[in-house]
C-alpha cells in the first residue's frame, strides 16, 4: 500500500485524505439533520422503523442492563431501550446538530431520566473500559473513517457477557432486484433528497456510502478481529439491511 493510499479513504465513491472525512460527514448530517426522519423513510421506504423494532427486541431490555448507542442521531435507539424497559443509556454521537434532536425528543416525551448525552467521537470514546452490558451502532458504522477502530470500542465498552449490535445497510442477496435496487439508489433517491430537503449531494452521498461499506461476511470477520466472539448476521429484506451481533466473552 503507498503512503496516498494509506492515508485516503472512501467518502461515497470518492476517495479523500481520511483526516477529512470526519468534517465531511459532520457536514452531511449537519444538512440533512433537520430532516433526518424523512431521509430515513425515503432510503429504506420506511421499512428502517421495522429494522430498528427487530433489533430492540433482539436487544432484550432489561431494568438491570446499560446501553451505550453510538452515533445515536435523532435518538430512535436509546428511546425506544428506554421506553421498552432497559435500564440506564449513554447515546453518543459525534455531531452536535443530531445529539441536540434526540435530547429535545427525549424531552418532548419525558424520557430524560437515564439517558445520558455525549458529543464524542465512536472511533475515540472518553468512556473507562467495560461500562455497559449492550453496545449498539444503528446506520452509523458506514459513516465512520476507522471501522475497525470503532468495533475495537464497541468491544471495550462491554462488560464480559456484554453483547455489541450493529444494524446497518448491507449487500443485496436478491439478484434480481438489483436493477430496481440501483434505480432507486442513484436516481430515485438523490431526485427526493433535492426535492424534499434541498440537498440532492447529502443523499447520493448516503446512497454511495452504503455501496461502499463491507458487506456481510466481511464486517463479520471484522468484528471477529477486533476481539467480539460468536458473531451472527441476520439479513433483513433480502440483505438490505442486516443486523450483525457478537459477544464480550
Amino acid at each position: 500500500m503507498t503512503a496516498t493510499q494509506a492515508t485516503e479513504t472512501d467518502f461515497g465513491f470518492r476517495r479523500v485524505p481520511a483526516a477529512d472525512k470526519a468534517g465531511l460527514v459532520r457536514e452531511v448530517f449537519a444538512s440533512v439533520a433537520p430532516r433526518y426522519d424523512v431521509m430515513n423513510d425515503l432510503m429504506s421506504l420506511g421499512v428502517h422503523r421495522v429494522w430498528k423494532r427487530l433489533l430492540l427486541s433482539a436487544l432484550d431490555p432489561r431494568p438491570n442492563r446499560s446501553l451505550l448507542d453510538l452515533a445515536a442521531g435523532t435518538g430512535d435507539i436509546g428511546l425506544g431501550w428506554r421506553r421498552l424497559g432497559g435500564g440506564p443509556a449513554l447515546l453518543t454521537d459525534i455531531n452536535p446538530a443530531m445529539l441536540a434532536i434526540a435530547r429535545d425528543r427525549a424531552a418532548d416525551r419525558g424520557q430524560l431520566g437515564d439517558l445520558g448525552f455525549l458529543i464524542a467521537d465512536a472511533e475515540r470514546l472518553p468512556l473507562p473500559d467495560g461500562g455497559f452490558d449492550r453496545v449498539t451502532i444503528a446506520f452509523g458504522l458506514r459513516n465512520c473513517t476507522d471501522k475497525q477502530a470503532v468495533l475495537a470500542e464497541a468491544r471495550r465498552m462491554l462488560r464480559p457477557g456484554g453483547r455489541f449490535f450493529c444494524l446497518e445497510f448491507s449487500r443485496l442477496q436478491v439478484a434480481v432486484f438489483a436493477p430496481l435496487y440501483d434505480a432507486w439508489s442513484f436516481r430515485v433517491l438523490p431526485a427526493l433528497g433535492a426535492r424534499v430537503a434541498g440537498d440532492r449531494d447529502s443523499y447520493q452521498y448516503l446512497a454511495e456510502s452504503i455501496r461502499t461499506f463491507p458487506d456481510q461476511e466481511t464486517l463479520a470477520a471484522m468484528m471477529g478481529k477486533a476481539g467480539l466472539a460468536r458473531v451472527r448476521v441476520r439479513n433483513l429484506s433480502g440483505g438490505i439491511a442486516a443486523i450483525h451481533s457478537g459477544w464480550r466473552l
